[in-house]
């Protein structure tokens, strides 16, 4: 068994490396489910958030039909948050910001609007900062672990 889980983990890593772009994804979305809730918890945050990256309800329903409840469901929740990384990167490019974690990562906390005025809180901007820090520190030794 212990041989099977490495022939998985060797082709999920070789996947997320052969899109650049997939692993600046993977790292960014750690990234901030490191932040926004790593062990997990099923409470809600202060603002009714819920799930591994913390999502608000509207957020939830942008994206998907399934019962907000189900956002503490991991893998519901890691769905969610391709598509609204996705949906932000395009958004981002659109606008012509770049599409980094650090960029993502400002929408992501401090809203999609504020990010492209240029109008995001001081705390916004230190989630970004940090964000954007932890996702390069995830892809190196994601990087580091293939070699």
């Amino acid at each position: 068994m212990h041989a099977s889980w490495g022939a998985v983990l060797f082709a999920i890593l070789f996947l997320v490396l052969s899109s650049g772009q997939a692993s600046v994804r993977w790292a960014t979305l750690q990234a901030i489910h490191q932040l926004e809730n790593p062990r997990n918890l099923s409470r809600p945050g202060p603002h009714g958030e819920l799930g591994a990256y913390q999502f608000r309800a509207s957020t939830w329903r942008l994206h998907t039909s399934v019962p907000f409840a189900r956002a503490i469901d991991k893998r519901a929740s890691d769905a969610v948050a391709v598509k609204h990384y996705d949906w932000l990167k395009r958004e981002l490019e659109r606008s012509g910001l770049p599409a980094n974690a650090y960029y993502i990562a400002l929408a992501w906390n401090g809203g999609l609007s504020a990010a492209v005025k240029g109008s995001s809180p001081r705390a916004a901007c230190e989630y970004a900062e940090r964000t954007a820090n932890l996702a390069a520190c995830l892809d190196r030794s994601l990087v580091a672990a293939t070699r």
